[in-house]
């Protein structure tokens, strides 16, 4: 390797990972910032969040990535050409072409880690990912019961607490409402005094309380009688405890199992196979649907042939050799064969939507595989040259432009995927539809750098205008 290609290497990898780290954190703040409703106040131990973030750092990697190569390559040019050292280059003969080289095997070589990192890592990370945040999103907020709050989180039981002492155990004046017996009435407890204390396997809430009294409406229950009508029982103690399951608290996983299906969370092979046996099932529900229909107008046929003396099909001539009584049942049980069959049709055809659907999303989501990895070589043919072009290094005007580059690149995919979600496009453009933008953008720019002319210079579009216009076969030929 030459001195040249080393030095070029070192004054890319620098920015490359630095850059990529800044993303990654980046995305792990917006994440933060979306869930912090669902891990706030549920008691969330340090090793299931260290888990949670763990996880999620592996699935923003194929996202993160591309804007980190774009990103430093504008840097790194910026600065080799805001310094001179491009120009120095050029001037020994080495052609922009020969420049990047050796970064462009560097970025090839983070492509294809890429596609493998998403292909195999992506998908079982997502998976433990979503399975914890299920999780975690589905456990109730941890016991935190309040002075002077009615709270309600404890099933078919509101309590109110007056006052607690400093030891957060003692505590006074608390009124509960009992509404486990779901007849629309309650038992209330009342107590000057009391305890509040979990068991030790924290599944139980203890209270013990001191000096107070239970209204009860509904003691003997009788649905016959009118709510005025109802006896009320009233009582007194000087000490009685209440036990709260708190079982609803503990989180409760639902397996990977149900997650392990989703095209989020398989691999190319695995996509493949799914997308088979879709397009198998919405095959065989075409012909089938096909055939019970036939064989639903053959059926009324045969309900008739031996009146008619005709064979299938039937004509007008043979109707009118029945009786009326037998043409109003013939009619009528068409109509309602028809019906039928309309019903039937109708409701073959949402499940037909339906698996088509999931079909296209299970397509996207292949496509997805290989757009997100091959992004990081694109994006480096735009960030590369236009770098070049605007000698501007530092962090400033290559974030700002880096920024607006990639949001109008996620912008496009994201649109793509939402059209061949709901079957608008194909998913095949609708996901490289902003990766086909890029693949001309990147030539152009790639032109313009090693020509070293401006942007404002239009001289190459207008060659390709001429050339097409000359390829014309409408044009007249000049004599």
């Amino acid at each position: 390797m030459k001195v040249n290609d080393k030095f070029l290497l070192k004054t890319y990898i620098g920015p490359f990972f630095l850059t990529f780290l800044v993303v990654l954190f980046v995305f792990i703040m917006q994440f933060l910032w979306k869930y912090i409703d669902d891990l706030v106040g549920k008691g969330l131990d340090i090793l299931t969040l260290g888990k949670l973030f763990f996880y999620s750092v592996f699935t923003f990697v194929p996202m993160a990535l591309p804007l980190g190569v774009l990103l430093s390559s504008l840097i790194t040019f910026g600065n080799l050409a805001e310094r001179n050292e491009l120009t120095a280059m050029k001037s020994a003969g080495i052609s922009l072409y020969r420049i990047i080289q050796p970064i462009l095997i560097f970025v090839v070589a983070i492509t294809c880690v890429a596609f493998v990192f998403t292909n195999n890592v992506v998908p079982y990370m997502s998976l433990k990912f979503t399975t914890l945040l299920h999780d975690i999103q589905a456990q109730k907020p941890a016991l935190n019961i309040e002075e002077g709050i009615f709270y309600r989180e404890i099933d078919n039981y509101i309590i109110r607490i007056g006052e607690k002492d400093k030891d957060n155990k003692t505590i006074h004046d608390i009124i509960i409402y009992d509404h486990t017996r779901n007849t629309g009435y309650t038992t209330m407890t009342y107590a000057e005094k009391g305890t509040m204390e979990m068991t030790k396997d924290k599944q139980y809430l203890l209270f013990t309380l001191e000096n107070g009294f239970i209204y009860d409406e509904n003691r003997n229950y009788d649905p016959s009688l009118k709510a005025s009508e109802m006896p009320l029982t009233r009582g007194t103690f000087k000490s009685q405890q209440m036990c709260f399951d708190l079982s609803s608290f503990q989180r409760q996983s639902i397996g990977e199992d149900f997650y392990k299906d989703n095209y989020e969370m398989l691999n190319v092979l695995q996509l493949n196979r799914f997308i088979d046996t879709m397009q198998q099932e919405l095959s065989a529900m075409g012909k089938c649907r096909g055939n019970n229909l036939l064989e639903r107008i053959i059926y009324i046929n045969r309900d008739y042939q031996d009146s008619m003396a005709a064979t299938y099909p039937t004509t007008q001539d043979n109707i009118r050799k029945l009786t009326l009584p037998e043409q109003i049942n013939m009619y009528a049980t068409a109509i309602q064969t028809l019906r039928d069959g309309t019903g039937i049709t109708e409701f073959d055809l949402m499940e037909y939507e339906s698996i088509a659907s999931n079909k296209w999303r299970y397509e996207i989501e292949w496509h997805k595989k290989f757009s997100l990895s091959l992004a990081c070589l694109l994006l480096f043919f735009v960030g590369c040259p236009l770098g070049a072009i605007i000698r501007k290094g530092g962090l400033g005007i290559p974030l700002t432009v880096s920024v607006f580059i990639f949001v109008v690149y996620w912008v496009v995919t994201t649109t793509g995927e939402r059209m061949a979600r709901i079957g608008t496009i194909s998913p095949f453009l609708g996901v490289w539809f902003a990766s086909m933008i890029l693949l001309p953008l990147g030539i152009f720019l790639l032109y313009k750098a090693s020509t070293e002319a401006g942007l404002s210079d239009l001289s190459l579009l207008k060659q390709w205008f001429n050339k097409l216009s000359n390829l014309n076969p409408l044009k007249p030929k000049k004599s």
